[in-house]
């Protein structure tokens, strides 16, 4: 795939590039004159409605640093280490929704009964969020990703926001071993880490933490349950588990049915004048990086359409690269490994009980997705 830079309409109707190819678009993920800061943001164009991942954030001087300082912050809590030592815990986790399941009447919802709740109760202990909270915070994430309606998406922040304000109170007082306690003694030690600073980073760690690997896994298990060879070569030989993952994070649900389009990006603002392609860039413009195209170029991927859980050389672009490489990508792919290491084991005859194309769509959210996933077994 030919790098091209096209000239498009986001969600708002605003002016974005859009940037394909693989290596393009990974030199661009990590190119310091792309970022999330705009000198006016409230005249930049905007990816989508909503608030909190749909527009420029205002330029600051120490953005880099800043961003930089909060990836120290939440290294240690974030690092493959520590979570792999919480892999035993998601493994019980695992074990107790597919009971559940197992339990249920059928057709059971595969979302309500294990993609929702496996994340949740995961981000909820790590951060330390009681988890019989998630109908609240669960409600309020939707309202934030609300990619149409602005007024509701800002009522979703602020419920958040306000939400965690109470929470690191409460952490002020009784701190426990958890990364909102972690957060609130880093005060301490830099004072430039203000009370909103932490609960605006605290709110989209728990959206970001539960949201986006919801539709992961329910995407992987269509993903398999579409390609019947491919889910039977995962459940003779579960080795095959890490692998799969892999290809599940990369490969888009429609172009393993047939339709290779992607839509959108993910959005960066110039900071300077970028040539890509032969085409500038000007500072400011908003530049979308197709990830979902990257990830289906050819000159990397072999039948890069194709759903393959024995893929073996697979760098895909899904957690980013570069400066914004994703933190939980290891907590994704641990939760991933696990349930999927497990699912087909409980459940060999599991099958939709209703066709792809009668699924529950969830539209105008960031994470898209569906909102019921029926099976059978």
């Amino acid at each position: 795939m030919s790098t091209t830079v096209a000239a498009v309409q986001t969600m708002t109707g605003d002016p974005a590039w859009r940037v394909t190819g693989y290596e393009t678009v990974k030199r661009l993920l990590a190119d310091p004159r792309l970022g999330r800061s705009h000198p006016e943001p409230q005249r930049a164009a905007r990816y989508s409605a909503s608030v909190m991942f749909g527009r420029a954030a205002p330029a600051s001087p120490t953005e880099r640093q800043d961003h930089e300082q909060m990836r120290r912050l939440l290294g240690p809590p974030f690092s493959p280490r520590r979570l792999a030592q919480i892999r035993p815990r998601v493994q019980q986790l695992v074990d107790e929704l597919l009971d559940r399941l197992a339990d249920a009447a059928q057709p059971a919802n595969f979302h309500e009964l294990v993609s929702f709740p496996l994340p949740a109760l995961v981000i909820c202990e790590l951060l330390g969020v009681p988890y019989e909270d998630r109908d609240r915070f669960r409600r309020w994430s939707d309202d934030a990703a609300d990619t149409v309606d602005e007024d509701r998406s800002m009522a979703g922040v602020q419920a958040l926001r306000t939400y965690m304000r109470g929470l690191l109170r409460h952490k002020r007082a009784q701190p426990a071993e958890d990364v909102l306690s972690d957060l609130v003694a880093v005060q301490e030690h830099f004072t430039a880490l203000g009370d909103e600073d932490v609960v605006m980073l605290a709110a989209g760690l728990l959206f970001a933490g539960h949201e986006t690997t919801v539709a992961t896994i329910d995407k992987g298990v269509l993903l398999l349950l579409s390609h019947p060879e491919q889910r039977m070569a995962l459940q003779r030989d579960t080795r095959l588990t890490e692998r799969a993952v892999e290809e599940v994070l990369r490969c888009p649900l429609e172009a393993s049915v047939g339709n290779k389009d992607s839509h959108g990006g993910l959005p960066r603002y110039a900071n300077a004048d970028v040539c890509v392609a032969g085409t500038t860039i000007k500072a400011g413009d908003l530049v979308l990086l197709d990830l979902e195209g990257a990830n289906l170029d050819e000159q990397l991927f072999s039948q890069p359409g194709d759903f393959e859980v024995t893929r073996a050389d697979n760098p895909h672009l899904t957690f980013g690269y570069g400066p914004y490489y994703c933190l939980g990508a290891p907590l994704a792919r641990i939760e991933l490994q696990t349930l999927f290491g497990s699912l087909f084991g409980r459940f060999p005859t599991l099958q939709l009980a209703v066709p792809l194309e009668q699924l529950p769509r969830r539209t105008h959210t960031l994470t898209g997705g569906f909102a019921a996933l029926p099976v059978t077994w």
